[in-house]
């Protein structure tokens, strides 16, 4: 009997710690906040029309996304929240910090704002 009670709690501590190992994923793909500068997706860290905010308004105003440059990756800003839309665009060639969900090298943003 004493042998199937233990069986039974290392059972139950094996299933909890495959819940936590399932679920560690999902968690890590929650709301995170990044800081870097506003740019985008065309251009990268490399503009081509002259000023960063320059460059960076034209390659919006053609179809490109707004992306946030942080170290040496490139994150491309996926948002239709006007408000957002037009801080990226006061900060473009600026520092900006933006809350969202990251997928793989781009975010899905719900907010933004100038860094300070």
């Amino acid at each position: 009997m004493r042998s199937g009670w233990r069986r039974s709690i290392l059972i139950a501590v094996l299933v909890g710690a495959a819940n936590l190992w399932v679920q560690s994923p999902a968690m890590a793909a929650g709301k995170q906040t990044l800081t870097g500068e506003v740019g985008d997706a065309m251009c990268g860290t490399k503009h081509m029309e002259g000023a960063p905010a320059e460059c960076t308004r034209t390659c919006v105003s053609h179809g490109s996304k707004y992306a946030l440059v942080v170290g040496d990756k490139i994150y491309v800003l996926n948002t239709s929240d006007k408000a957002v839309l037009a801080l990226l665009d006061q900060q473009a060639g600026k520092k900006a910090t933006v809350t969202g969900t990251i997928n793989g090298t781009a975010v899905d943003v719900s907010s933004a704002v100038a860094a300070k």
